[in-house]
Order: C-alpha cells, then structure tokens, then sequence
C-alpha cells in the first residue's frame, strides 16, 4: 500500500501553538518520531484535519480526525500521528479531557522538557474551563515532573483558590515569601496579596498580619493604609484606650479626611494632655482647606483658640507638672510629660523627661510606655532610637500591634 512519509509535527500542522499565549512555546516532537511513516489513508484525512485546525475550525477538525482513526490496522507512528493532531484540536477546543487522552498516548515519545510543556497546556485549559480539581491535578503533576514555570505556579495558586484549598495557598504562598526574604529579595506584590486573601479565608490572623505588614513595607498605599487603620479598633481585645493612637497613624499616612476626624483628634489630644498637638492637628486641617470651611468654619477657629489656650496653660503650669511627674511612684508621668513637651517643640527637653521616666522602671503598663517613649523619639527625628524602643512592645491589648505599624510607616515616612 502506498505511504505518506510525513514529519509528525506536520501532521500536526507545525501549529506553532503557545502556551497561555506566550509566544514561542511550541509543541515539539523529536527527530526520530518525525521520521515515523503514515500511509495515505491515514494522512490524507490528517492533512484536511490540520488544515480545518489552522482555519479555526477546531470542532470540525476533531470530527475529520476520526476518519483518521477509523483506518484498520494503525501503526504506532500512526497513532502518534493522529494523538498530536488531536491533542492541538482539543486544545484550541478547550476539550482538556481530550488532551489528557491524547497526552498519555503521546508522552513515551515526547522528551522531557516537551512533556512539561504538554501537561502546561492541559493544567491551563482545564483552568480556563473553571475546573479547578482537574487543573490543580495537573499542575501538581507538571511540579512532581520536575517544572518550574512561573506561569503554571500562578496556575497552581489560582486552582486552589477556585477549590477552595486555603491551606494550601498559605503553605506554599507563606514558603515562596520566606524564601524571597531569606534571599533578600522583596516578596512580589501579587504574592503578598494572595497570601492576605488566603489568610483572611482560614481567619489566620497571624499570618493576616504578617502580610499587611509586609505589604506596607514593600508596598505602602494610601488606601491599604486606611484599610488596616479602619478594622483596627474593631478587632477583638484592641483596648479603646488607642483610638487617639489610631488618629495619629491615620494623620502620618494621609488617611485623615473629614473635618469631625480632625475635630475628634484634636479633642482628644488635648484630653489626654497634649495640647499642642492639638493645635498642630486643628492648624493643618486649616491649612489643607478641610477645617474653617462652611458653617461650621466658626467652630472650627473657635477651636484653635481653645488649643492655644490650653497650650499656654500648660507651659504655665510645666513647672508644677514636672515636679509632680518625677515625685511619682511609677514613671509614666514623666513619660507622657515628655511626649508633650516634644509635640510643643521643646525636642530635646521632652527627650530627657520621657528618659527619666524610664529609668524609673516602674509602670502602670510597661508596653503602653515603652510605645510612647517610641513615638517621643520618633516625633523628635530620632527614627533608628525609635524603632528600637517599639521592637520592645509585646503587648496583646494594641499597643503591640501599634508599634508593628508605626515601624513600617516610619520605615517609609519621609522626614
């Protein structure tokens, strides 16, 4: 019977076929099975398949495949002929279940790095197909397979999610960040993102708050910043005692933005006995066209008065207040008196206060102090002194999850 002596890859059309659409990652075959032989009964319907494939006709090509295929007696090359043909068929059908038929006739020919890309393709049509079980299935088995493309990582991930694999998203996100960062290289941005979103899915708070500070580190935003800031004083044992706190790392990052924000701010600071930061945070609410406007701009000027008065009363009475701070059991007064003397300007003044309130080791809650005394140096310039004294605060209440925000923003903050 006559034959058709053809290159297996011509059988297949020299498709050109790329993976994922990245260019150049073609289907290959070796040279010895483009030497293989196909008779003419068997390569004329092949050849009218690959031409159908070439013109989009994907479904009409599968269907001519089967003529192919009803030939008696097929030869192994022939078979191999038909499968390759039928493997980019079902491909550009989306009929990953073909493929992977078609792989397994296919692959004890293929060389390695050719099976790789075949089991890339399988996993990303059964992806894009929304059948998640079958191309984390694939993917896993492209990895075991000695794999290593990006691509089907990101393959890999994307299954889980659709499976709803939580716990092997964290595994593996979690190992690939840690990695980057023993190699000291940032984690990407994406990376970052799918661990969060994976941890806020198992409810993992620690490693929730692992990736939003690194996010914030590698990758600080406005908005990611107003994120955090805004579940903060809802999380479960975060002490009300904060919320001026909250205020201030919402001021350093751009995140204070209603009149009331900074109305509230400035009450509260000078409540807790920090007029003058009172008055800077009314002065730049001014400033930014956000206070003093509309009907209630009186009130709001009205304010600053009361700031500056409150600001002169304290310096009046800075003598008497300092006294009774240092004749205190405990050093907390010193401390806090420090931290406003800073925010009134007196830099150096203020520093040795809050100096000799901690040598007094003595403290109502030592983590409450150890994180003002972080923010007094940070406020005076001192940003290395104050991230120091910050890694030191543990506390479970806030004020440890403060000092963990205020390192990142000051590591990012330009001063």
């Amino acid at each position: 019977m006559k034959t058709l002596k053809t290159v297996v890859a011509v059988a297949v059309g020299v498709l050109a076929l790329s993976l994922n659409g990245a260019p150049g990652a073609e289907f290959g075959f070796s040279q010895a099975a483009a030497q293989e032989t196909v008779r003419k009964e068997v390569g004329t319907p092949l050849n009218e398949a690959s031409k159908l494939y070439k013109a989009g006709k994907h479904k009409e090509a599968l269907a001519k495949i089967r003529d192919a295929e009803a030939v008696a007696n097929r030869t192994p090359g022939e078979n191999f002929a038909i499968e390759g043909l039928r493997f980019s068929a079902a491909m550009g059908a989306s009929d990953a279940d073909t493929m992977a038929r078609s792989f397994d006739v296919l692959k004890a020919k293929l060389g390695g790095p050719q099976q790789l890309q075949y089991m890339e393709a399988i996993a990303g049509t059964y992806l894009r197909a929304n059948n998640a079980p079958k191309a984390l299935e694939w993917a896993n088995k492209y990895f075991a397979a000695g794999g290593n493309s990006p691509a089907v990582k990101q393959m890999q991930q994307q299954a889980q999610f659709k499976s709803g694999d939580m716990t092997a998203v964290l595994k593996d996100t979690l190992a690939e960040i840690q990695a980057d960062e023993k190699a000291g290289r940032a984690p990407t941005q994406d990376k970052l993102n799918i661990l969060l979103y994976a941890a806020q899915k198992k409810g993992d708070a620690a490693t929730e708050s692992y990736a939003v500070e690194r996010l914030l580190n590698h990758y600080p935003r406005k908005e990611l910043w107003a994120q955090v800031l805004g579940g903060l004083q809802g999380k479960k044992g975060f002490a009300a005692r904060f919320a001026l706190d909250v205020y201030r790392l919402q001021l350093a990052t751009g995140n204070l933005r209603t009149a009331d924000d900074y109305m509230e701010m400035a009450q509260l600071a000078a409540q807790a006995g920090y007029p003058d930061e009172g008055k800077k945070v009314v002065e730049q609410g001014l400033a930014a066209n956000i206070l003093g406007q509309g009907a209630e701009g009186a009130r709001h000027k009205r304010l600053l008065d009361l700031m500056v008065k409150k600001s002169n009363e304290a310096k009046a009475g800075a003598a008497a207040a300092e006294k009774a701070a240092s004749d205190s059991k405990t050093g907390d007064e010193l401390v806090k008196l420090g931290l406003s003397r800073v925010f009134a300007g007196d830099k150096a003044g203020g520093l040795k206060l809050v100096e000799a309130g901690i040598a007094k080791d003595n403290f109502t809650r030592a983590d409450d102090t150890k994180f003002y005394q972080g923010l007094a140096l940070y406020t005076a310039g001192e940003t290395s002194k104050a991230q120091a004294a910050w890694r030191g605060v543990k506390g479970t209440d806030g004020s440890g999850e403060l000092a963990r925000l205020w390192q990142v923003q000051s590591r990012s903050a330009k001063k």
